[in-house]
């Protein structure tokens, strides 16, 4: 009965010290990659386009996220999900024809996103960044190139452009007497504070 007892007990104590040090090296795992968070009340997502009067604005509602699984830069993803209705220009005849049934046709394709596949560092702040990018459910690879810059301890500052061709992706419509070109520019002005873990290693 001893033998048992003292044989449940070791059982135990082992079973007890698995756990503890699998825990451990979780929380030593995790906080080798940096958190960061992308706040919509200091960032702006834009787009121009060149037209024979001033056709830009912004996008009023989204989120983006940055996550990486290492202190290296290329191990981070990029996801920007943006409501297509909450597109703006400052005239309400402009922003009808955008999220109207020609061009974002938000009610049946609410959502504007880019999903990062890599990131690849060419510079000191400079990042390419090629993602699969989806406007009006119509799926395709573009890139994002952009800026990084630290403004402080845990807080930075990125700021990118991706241009397409709006043809690629049904986006039509039109305005009378007003030309319009084909390319796209959207632009990116994120502040992104390190929520956790360590902060990144630049080449």
């Amino acid at each position: 009965m001893k033998e048992g007892r003292e044989f449940a007990r070791r059982a135990v104590l082992g079973f007890v010290f698995c756990l503890l040090v699998s825990s451990q090296a979780g929380a030593q795992s995790s906080q080798t990659a940096p958190t960061y968070k992308i706040t919509p009340v200091t960032s702006k997502i834009k787009f121009n386009v060149k037209a024979s009067i001033p056709l830009e604005g912004t996008f009023e509602k989204w989120d983006a996220t940055l996550a990486f699984t290492s202190t290296d830069p290329s191990t981070g993803s990029l996801d920007i999900k943006i409501q297509a209705d909450s597109v703006s220009t400052g005239s309400d005849s402009k922003d009808n024809k955008l999220k109207g049934e020609d061009c974002f046709n938000v009610k049946e394709d609410p959502y504007i996103t880019f999903q990062s596949t890599k990131i690849v560092q060419t510079g000191p702040h400079t990042f390419d960044v090629p993602g699969i990018f989806t406007v009006r459910g119509v799926s395709k690879p573009e890139a994002l190139t952009f800026t990084a810059e630290r403004e402080g301890a845990g807080t930075g500052e990125i700021e990118g452009t991706l241009w397409f061709d709006r043809r690629d992706f049904g986006l039509g419509g039109s305005i009378p007497f007003v030309k319009i070109a084909d390319r796209v520019e959207v632009m990116i002005e994120f502040k992104a504070t390190r929520v956790s873990g360590p902060p990144l290693l630049f080449k």
